[in-house]
């Protein structure tokens, strides 16, 4: 019985932690960028394969510091490419990153991240740097100013 109840908290702290808000459809990315004035950061990652992807999730976009600046100022994009059949992606989802990797990823860099507007302009493009998410935020702000 103790362990149920351990388990229950358990998972109830993890319900009330928040989580980072990824769209994943571009279309709707770029309605909420243009009526909340605010940028587009697009994230192509491989969740189950890159370790610099899974670091840049980990030390980034995972911390509190970003989340919180990232709900108040980005439209958060990710196009996920995943390798293991338990993880694959639904036809539509897979397909439809594929056409944002197409346009935005030619050299098909893992991670990689894409500032943009609303219409989809590249204001500037990064990757995985082992830094504070407060510098990651400043860098990702240079490229829109």
């Amino acid at each position: 019985m103790k362990k149920l109840v351990q388990v229950v908290l358990l998972l109830l702290l993890s319900l009330s932690i928040k989580a980072q808000d990824w769209k994943t459809d571009f279309n709707i990315a770029k309605q909420i960028a243009a009526s909340e004035n605010k940028p587009i950061i697009l994230v192509f990652q491989g969740s189950d394969w890159c370790a610099p992807c899974i670091k840049l999730d980990h030390e980034i976009w995972s911390s509190e510091a970003f989340k919180k600046y990232a709900e108040a100022h980005f439209v958060m994009l990710q196009a996920d490419f995943p390798r293991k059949k338990k993880n694959a992606l639904p036809k539509e989802q897979a397909e439809a990153n594929g056409k944002l990797f197409e346009t935005y990823n030619k050299n098909g860099i893992f991670p990689f991240v894409v500032v943009m507007d609303s219409k989809g302009k590249v204001f500037g493009e990064t990757s995985y740097k082992k830094t504070t998410p407060e510098k990651y935020i400043k860098e990702l702000l240079a490229f829109i100013k």
